[in-house]
């Protein structure tokens, strides 16, 4: 009997990242210089071209984007992916001045890298901002189960005292009869307390003539 070989480890899919740059050479000999070092890269000539791509549902890992772009410059394109899509991105630019980094830094940019600039050179910068980005999704992620814990007892407890009125029961009868509810037709106890809380809320609710 042979022994099977060991299976091995799935690897990570690579990064994804969206290049913005008005610069065609630029935007060509970054994008080259990315796929060769294992990234997946797709480009934008315009702010208008990136939201397009966003728009048909483009999710990149990473934006680098240029500041100073004809029509709409690189900053209302961050504003967008800092509030709307929450992509993170670096700021490209070939102006250094303190006024630009201050306003990259106010948008949420995770680096801000000065042209021209060799691909290697710009490596660091980009698996620095992927560690930070993932850093912070893993941290709004646990702000958001956190809430929705919050918003689930807080429930809990309305229903608890909503229940303890109508049957005339102590707090802890009233919270073993939702809980013995909530498993008897398996189903989340924040579930059940909302459902109980909107009822008493159409219940008491005044009645349109």
């Amino acid at each position: 009997m042979t022994a099977s070989a060991p299976t091995s480890a799935p690897q990570p899919a690579p990064a994804h990242l969206l290049l913005v740059d008005d610069d065609r050479l630029i935007l060509a000999t970054l994008s080259s210089g990315l796929q060769e070092m294992g990234y997946q890269v797709s480009t934008a000539e315009s702010v208008d071209d990136a939201e397009a791509l966003l728009t048909s549902g483009l999710r990149p890992d990473l934006a680098i984007v240029d500041v100073r772009m004809p029509g709409r410059d690189g900053l209302q394109l961050a504003e967008r992916l800092r509030d709307l899509d929450h992509i993170p991105f670096l700021m490209l630019s070939a102006f250094s001045d303190a006024q630009n980094v201050e306003r990259a830094s106010g948008f949420g940019a995770l680096s801000y890298l000065v042209k021209p600039m060799d691909v290697v050179q710009i490596q660091p910068a980009i698996e620095a901002a992927l560690l930070r980005a993932r850093e912070i999704e893993h941290l709004r992620q646990s702000r958001a189960q956190l809430q929705e814990a919050l918003d689930g007892d807080r429930s809990i407890n309305v229903a608890t005292g909503i229940t303890m009125m109508q049957y005339r029961l102590p707090r802890a009868a009233a919270f073993e009869m939702l809980r013995s509810a909530a498993r008897s037709q398996r189903r989340k106890l924040a579930d059940l307390a909302q459902e109980a809380i909107d009822t008493c809320d159409r219940l008491h609710s005044p009645r349109k003539s």
